[in-house]
Formats: C-alpha cells, structure tokens, sequence
C-alpha cells in the first residue's frame, strides 16, 4: 500500500477541480430519488437550523439541494460568505435574508437567488415555523 500525505492530496484534488473525498468516496448505490421514509433532518451545531438533505447520489454532482425548517422567535443567524450561489423558496412562513446591506422579507410563494461571497444571514421573527427549499452551489454535504 502507498500514502501520500493529506497537502499533497489537497493540492491534487485542487489542480483537478475535484473535492479531496473524490478520491475515497465511491457511490456504489447510485439514488436519484429521495423518498420521504430516508429523509433524515440534522442539526449544526449551535443552530437552531434544521435541515433535510434531497441529493441525489451520484459521482460530481454540482447542486445541495434541501428542506430547511427555521425555529420560531429566531435572531439572525450568525453571517456567512463563501463562493456559490443560493436560491430559496419559501414554502411556509416568513424569513427576512440579510445580504449585504439589504433586508429582504420573504413570503409563502416567494424566492431569493444570491451570490454566496456577498455577506448573507437569515432569521425567522415571526411566532410560526418557516419551511423553505434551499439550493445551494457548490455542494457541501
């Protein structure tokens, strides 16, 4: 057996435009559907944030797309920048974005789309849940 050390790998996996598990991660069980029985909401730690994946499975997929549940009586979440893009529609609720200097509040049947390196964060005022469906670009999960 051989071992290349985890930089070197980095730097592999940079130069070919591919994230480092690519080179671990084999997706035996290809899966384009996400039926409701497998969706499992997680939590990052110190959000109040839930989250359901819908990926599919399959090598070099590009889109994170998921069901996002935001607590009720919710102060903004603390702020992000990275590359990608963001899309969410909302499917239940409220939920005021923040991204850059503007306020965006967001209704029941409405959408934001934004670059994800301008400084966004997103809460929920309101005394009900908010549901949205969120796209992410690049993959994260």
């Amino acid at each position: 057996s051989s071992s290349i050390a985890i930089t070197s790998l980095k730097k592999i996996a940079d130069s070919f435009n591919v994230k480092m598990t690519y080179f671990f991660e084999e997706i035996e069980n290809y899966s384009y559907v996400s039926k409701k029985e497998v969706q499992e909401p997680f939590k990052v730690e110190g959000s109040y944030v839930e989250y359901i994946r819908l990926a599919g499975k399959f090598p070099e997929r590009k889109l994170e797309p998921m069901k996002v549940i935001l607590k009720p009586n919710q102060p903004y979440v603390e702020h992000f920048s990275h590359p990608g893009e963001e899309f969410y529609y909302v499917l239940k609720g409220t939920v005021v974005f923040k991204v850059g200097d503007e306020e965006f509040v967001l209704q029941e049947g409405e959408a934001i789309h934004f670059p994800s390196e301008k400084v966004h964060q997103w809460m929920n005022p309101t005394s009900e849940e908010t549901v949205v469906i969120s796209v992410l670009i690049p993959a994260i999960f």
